[in-house]
């Protein structure tokens, strides 16, 4: 792909607001993608390695801290992977032309970008809902929560491969309902570790179907990795409610086009 200073302002944009809210960048990015007319499977593989190559730097950091519970992130792992290849074989061996493969990533990342903005929108209202039920039977049944984790994993698995979107908002989200008492910080980092294995192997299966372009890869880690370390310096500093609940309303009425 030829160069284009908006795609590498797009990525610093992206990366910014990821530092600074932890707003999954797929979500933000794949719709960008669609905007400056790349197509839906190159922009869904293409956005996968970049959500990997960013968040293998949150990993490190947030083990740093001890943000990560390992545990959590295996049993994720255990259903999403497997998920991811399912999903790619279908779409590999689906035999029909690439238009409606197409058609059928964007009807999908509609209803994921639905999905996304209402889970960010009632993001802290479902973290005290929770919360008020960890007390309930489930809760204390490690056996209960561990097929549960990996059910949300296949979920993930199949839904990030499908879309390159719900890694972060999603799976957070769905975690706060298995595990409340988590503090935020380390749901947080315990979901971008999952992210990393899931988004390589599913960006590396669409690039083994040719759904990758690497000069757009590369333009948009140009601007998206000083972006989050920007973002990330001033997390905490700049209150980012407003900023959240705008991005949901504008997921909110991409994924309503695309699927309306």
């Amino acid at each position: 792909m030829d160069f284009q200073f908006g795609l590498v302002v797009a990525g610093l944009v992206v990366g910014f607001i990821v530092g600074l809210t932890g707003v999954g960048g797929g979500s933000l990015m794949t719709p960008i993608l669609l905007w400056f007319g790349i197509p839906p499977t190159t922009a869904v593989g293409t956005d996968l390695l970049y959500a990997a190559f960013t968040k293998i730097g949150g990993v490190f950091v947030h083990h740093k801290k001890g943000n990560i519970n390992w545990s959590i992130t295996g049993w994720l792992t255990l259903g999403s992977v497997p998920a991811a290849l399912l999903t790619l074989w279908i779409l590999n061996s689906i035999k029909t032309d690439i238009s409606t493969i197409n058609a059928v990533i964007k009807y999908s990342l509609g209803w994921a970008l639905l999905f996304t903005s209402i889970a960010i929108l009632f993001k802290k209202k479902l973290l005290v809902f929770s919360q008020k039920h960890a007390g309930d039977k489930f809760h204390s049944q490690s056996k209960t929560q561990n097929v549960l984790t990996v059910a949300i994993g296949v979920m993930l698995g199949a839904t990030v491969t499908l879309t390159s979107i719900g890694a972060g908002a999603l799976g957070t989200v769905t975690l706060f309902f298995l595990y409340p008492l988590l503090p935020t910080p380390r749901l947080v980092g315990t979901e971008i570790a999952h992210a990393v294995p899931l988004t390589l192997v599913a960006g590396i299966g669409h690039a083994s179907m040719g759904n990758l372009d690497l000069g757009l890869l590369g333009q948009l880690l140009i601007g998206s990795l000083p972006g989050i370390f920007i973002g990330s310096m001033l997390s905490g500093k700049v209150p980012d409610l407003f900023l959240r609940n705008a991005i949901a309303i504008m997921l909110f009425f991409v994924g309503y086009k695309l699927v309306f």
